[in-house]
């Protein structure tokens, strides 16, 4: 059970929250009227970095096809 807690498709899943929660947040503050653009930038290059671990991760995933 110890390795579930630790597996590529737990992580996968871990990821994917993360990266909707960014994307909730950052929505949120472009609506808002005193705007913190360090803080949104920050966010969005985080949001970034997670798509890309997010796409590393589920090509690990994915069984190559038979050619």
């Amino acid at each position: 059970m110890d390795s579930n807690l630790h597996s590529p498709q737990r992580r996968l899943i871990e990821l994917r929250i993360e990266h909707a929660d960014l994307d909730a947040l950052i929505d949120r503050l472009g609506h808002e009227v005193v705007i913190d653009e360090l803080m949104i930038r920050r966010l969005k290059k985080r949001r970034l970095v997670l798509r890309d671990e997010i796409a590393r991760l589920a090509h690990e995933l994915t069984p190559d096809e038979p050619a």
